[in-house]
């Protein structure tokens, strides 16, 4: 792999049904930082988008996954990648970080077999560092999402780089990621509507009001449902930056960025 820090957008796709139909890919995201190979959020077609990407992206090479939360679409593949960065357990290396629920009770995900096969295994805390060898990450405050979840946040040679995942929008969010330079957010909806209950997403709104008020040199707009894909995520975004004076971009599948 490269020795550039770059962010690789393996997969889009937010809501049940963009993953169920793959308008877009559900994989998660490559983070290459200090020689570091991470991946977060691995949903279903990970470890067959590493396979495929150009150029290829092998997994025997991953140093690290993060799994953010236990949503399927955010962690199906951590088993088969947890066996190809381990050779079938031949090799004895890798870090999983995980919240606790994906370890153990009703939420756990990754299987037992698997778990002595790596290096280590660190439960995520709130507002907590962690390392990756040189490479240095920050868990956010505690999402509202109905399971336990974290946001991420990189420092990539002094650039706060800040993955605000799935969560209900609250203003607490606005503090707690003031300080990001490039900051990437989940927005599974265009906006609310009322037949769809209590849904624990950002909407285009919210994304609009948070970007507003932390004005990061850029902001990136990515894991979208359908209703926010029939609304064009890159158009959305070109106006937004316009009226901003910002760099905002809609992530698309395979998308890399340089850092």
């Amino acid at each position: 792999m490269e020795d550039r820090n770059f962010i690789k957008f393996l997969g889009t796709a937010g809501g049940r049904f963009v993953v169920a139909k793959q308008l877009r890919s559900s994989a998660g995201s490559l983070i290459r930082i200090k020689g570091k190979n991470i991946i977060l959020d691995p949903g279903p077609g990970t470890l067959v988008k590493c396979a495929k990407s150009q150029p290829p992206i092998d997994a025997s090479k991953i140093d690290a996954v993060i799994l953010t939360h236990a949503h399927s679409d955010h962690s199906n593949d951590v088993n088969a990648l947890i066996d190809a960065i381990t050779g079938g357990g031949l090799k004895k290396r890798g870090v999983l970080f995980t919240p606790n629920d994906r370890l153990n009770g009703d939420n756990a995900v990754v299987l037992k077999y698997l778990r002595d096969y790596l290096k280590e295994i660190t439960v995520l805390r709130a507002s907590s560092e962690y390392h990756v060898g040189e490479a240095a990450f920050k868990t956010s405050i505690k999402h509202e999402h109905g399971v336990e979840t974290y946001g991420i946040k990189f420092d990539i040679d002094g650039q706060n780089v800040s993955f605000m995942v799935d969560t209900k929008y609250f203003p607490e969010l606005i503090v707690d990621y003031a300080d990001s330079d490039i900051l990437i957010l989940n927005v599974v909806l265009d906006k609310y509507r009322s037949e769809y209950g209590n849904i624990l997403h950002l909407c285009y709104d919210d994304a609009i009001n948070i970007i507003k008020a932390i004005m990061p040199q850029k902001a990136i707009l990515t894991h979208f449902g359908m209703a926010m894909l029939k609304a064009k995520p890159w158009m959305l975004a070109k106006e937004l930056s316009k009226e901003l004076g910002i760099d905002i971009v809609a992530a698309s599948d395979g998308m890399t960025i340089a850092i």
